[in-house]
This record gives C-alpha cells, structure tokens and sequence, in this order.
C-alpha cells in the first residue's frame, strides 16, 4: 500500500478582509494621454457601440408595445 509523503511544510496564510485592511497606494493617471487604438480595435468598438444603441431602441420598443403606446 503507497503512503502520502508530503515533504513541503505547511504555509498558512492570513485572511484579511479589505474594509479592515490598509489602504494601498493607487496607480496615478495624470499625463497618461490617450490610448492608442488600432483600426481593427476602433471599428470594434464603434460595432460595440452601435449594437448597443439597437439593442436599447429595440428594448424600449418592446416596453412601449407592452405598455400600450405602440401597435
């Protein structure tokens, strides 16, 4: 019969909460400037963008025709 041999020792770690825990040093943004997009990155998310906007007209749509407003 094999036996279990773990020859690391045991690490145990501190669970700290993060409202109880200290504050950490954010990263600044200042003089970063704008990001630099590819063409394919750019008509991604102008895609992105317009997808959204049919999306929310078809939703008020549907809630106007629940509603009663639209036929």
């Amino acid at each position: 019969m094999a036996t279990m041999h773990n020859s690391y020792p045991a690490e145990y770690f501190r669970v700290v909460h993060p409202l109880d825990d200290e504050p950490e040093q954010k990263c600044a943004s200042e003089g970063l400037g704008p990001i630099v997009m590819t063409p394919a990155v750019r008509y991604s998310l102008i895609a992105l963008r317009g997808y959204l906007i049919l999306m929310g007209g078809i939703l008020v749509y549907h809630v106007l025709g629940m509603v009663g407003f639209v036929r």
